[in-house]
């Protein structure tokens, strides 16, 4: 049995633990650590833009500079070229 048809065959709430990891071709595991660590650098922009909002002069471009480059991740995740 393919491990397609596995996913398939599971019951609902498995399933929506490994139907999108299998969507984009990792396991869960894999799936895990980089979702957490784009968390992490998401949380480190967002405190980078809080300093920012408070001291104008400093991280001025670290917030943006790191949405761009977690963009640029994700689209060539998306195309294959990772």
């Amino acid at each position: 049995m393919a491990q397609s048809d596995d996913i398939q065959s599971s019951p609902g709430f498995f399933r929506s633990f490994t139907a999108h990891p299998a969507s984009v071709g990792e396991s869960y595991g894999q799936h895990l650590l980089f979702a957490m660590r784009f968390s992490g650098r998401l949380f480190l922009a967002g405190g980078a833009a809080l300093v920012h909002a408070i001291v104008p002069a400093w991280c001025e471009t670290t917030a943006s500079d790191q949405i761009k480059a977690l963009h640029a991740e994700i689209t060539a995740r998306a195309t294959g070229r990772s």
